[in-house]
């Protein structure tokens, strides 16, 4: 497995994720994962989790591993204090009459199927508090590319929230299933484009990843957008 890397210092690297790959092992299968790649490539870092934040298996993008304690730790808080500013592009169905807003709907578990998270006031277990920005940047049909820039981290919460506002993305197949397949596109399609987070010597990066060649179709119907 070869992940392009994206940039690279002394405390972090940071890689282009495909869809299809996890980050880590769930312990039920023995498929290769981004942290695998992570410990073969830098084998003499002993951290028991190395990434700081993580993607969906169908979700491709910009992922971060730190390379040492310190920045682990550095990187967490950041994190947790909503420092670390990202940016998805998100192909939905349906045209959005607000063309840029917030959805603030609190998250939790699924009552009909443990896989799934909910924004339903009567979701299961504890309800977390979830912010998610979104911008429309372009229109086909009856579909839509979105700017989203979740400011909180939950388990899938730009699908719960994008579904919770009748939007769903384009081929979800956890929570759009009965949607058809639309511009092209085979898998989920979000694409984890930019990150901005803060470095420990007090500047910040902005890492970008490319548009993958699966999507490249859909996005090319979006020129004016792109």
């Amino acid at each position: 497995m070869n992940l392009p890397i994206l940039y690279e210092d002394t405390d972090i690297v940071a890689v282009s994720k495909p869809a299809g790959l996890i980050t880590h092992s769930d312990g039920r299968t023995k498929e290769e994962t981004a942290e695998e790649w992570f410990r073969e490539k830098y084998p003499n870092t002993d951290l028991g989790k190395p990434y700081v934040h993580r993607l969906d298996r169908d979700t491709s993008g910009v992922l971060v591993f730190a390379k040492n304690k310190n920045a682990y730790d550095f990187l967490h808080k950041a994190f947790h204090d909503r420092e670390v500013k990202k940016t998805y592009l998100a192909f939905v169905y349906g045209v959005l009459k607000e063309k840029r807003g917030t959805i603030d709907f609190d998250i939790g578990r699924s009552r009909k199927d443990f896989r799934l998270r909910s924004a339903q006031p009567k979701a299961k277990g504890r309800l977390r508090e979830s912010l998610t920005r979104y911008e429309v940047i372009g229109e086909k049909g009856e579909y839509s590319l979105l700017k989203v820039k979740p400011e909180t981290g939950r388990t899938h919460q730009i699908r719960v929230h994008l579904k919770a506002i009748n939007h769903p993305i384009i081929g979800d197949k956890l929570y759009a299933p009965k949607r058809p397949p639309a511009l092209g596109i085979s898998r989920l399609g979000l694409h984890a484009y930019e990150i901005d987070l803060p470095l420990q010597n007090a500047t910040r990066v902005t890492i970008s990843a490319p548009i993958p060649s699966d999507l490249a179709p859909a996005f090319a119907q979006f020129p004016t957008a792109w």
